[in-house]
């Protein structure tokens, strides 16, 4: 009789696990694919506000779906960095679209806190996995290392700063946390040629941003200068 109960708990915490892995790519690929519309068509109308709130739905489910995953069936340390990373860079470009000209809050101070003690906690844990020394694991915990920083030097920015600065940090988070789930998804999908399966997502988001917070200032100074 135990055998059967303890064989009947591991057959649905499988079938468990499975769902949760379909739940999780079926989120990640609808996310990636959305994000990248988003990307090629004109921002700022009511359409991108909609496309960017059914992104951000999707990429809560994919986080949500991944915290699952390491808690629940399979610890993975460098997702579990990837998906801390992700999930606080796009509530980043979330928070800087609702403060706007007002600056930080304390909400954003929480969420700082949050992603610096998730950070701390998982560095050690990373570091020591198999594989714990690749590029992948460093820049990851670097990138959110330095968005962090980059949001407790927020609180010391004169406030006529925020009201520009905004767009920026909007682009930035956005398209980083779609670039970072690429980057997991490839270097999870595709096993050859790691860690540049992983770290070629990365360098084309970094591209990405650079134009594209090229084109944001391009836009702000025609409207200076008009």
């Amino acid at each position: 009789m135990q055998l059967l109960t303890i064989d009947f708990i591991t057959t649905h915490f499988a079938t468990l696990h499975l769902l949760n892995i379909g739940f999780h790519v079926g989120s990640g690929v609808a996310a990636i694919a959305l994000g990248f519309v988003i990307l090629a068509t004109t921002k700022g109308t009511e359409r991108h506000r909609r496309r960017g709130r059914r992104f951000g739905y999707l990429t809560l489910a994919v986080c949500a779906s991944a915290v699952a995953g390491n808690l629940l069936f399979r610890f993975i340390p460098l997702f579990a960095i990837l998906t801390v990373l992700v999930l606080y860079q796009f509530l980043g470009a979330w928070r800087a679209v609702v403060t706007r000209a007002n600056g930080p809050s304390l909400v954003d101070a929480a969420l700082s806190t949050c992603a610096a003690t998730a950070g701390f906690i998982l560095a050690p844990v990373v570091s020591a996995a198999p594989g714990g020394s690749s590029a992948v694991v460093h820049s990851s915990l670097a990138t959110l290392a330095v968005v962090i920083g980059y949001d407790i030097a927020r609180w010391l920015f004169p406030p006529h700063w925020h009201g520009v600065l905004w767009r920026y940090e909007h682009v930035y988070k956005s398209v980083a946390s779609l670039f970072a789930m690429l980057s997991a998804a490839s270097g999870n999908a595709i096993r050859f040629g790691q860690p540049y399966s992983q770290l070629l997502p990365s360098a084309l988001g970094i591209g990405t941003i650079a134009w594209l917070l090229w084109r944001t200032w391009r836009r702000q100074q025609r409207r200076a200068i008009a």
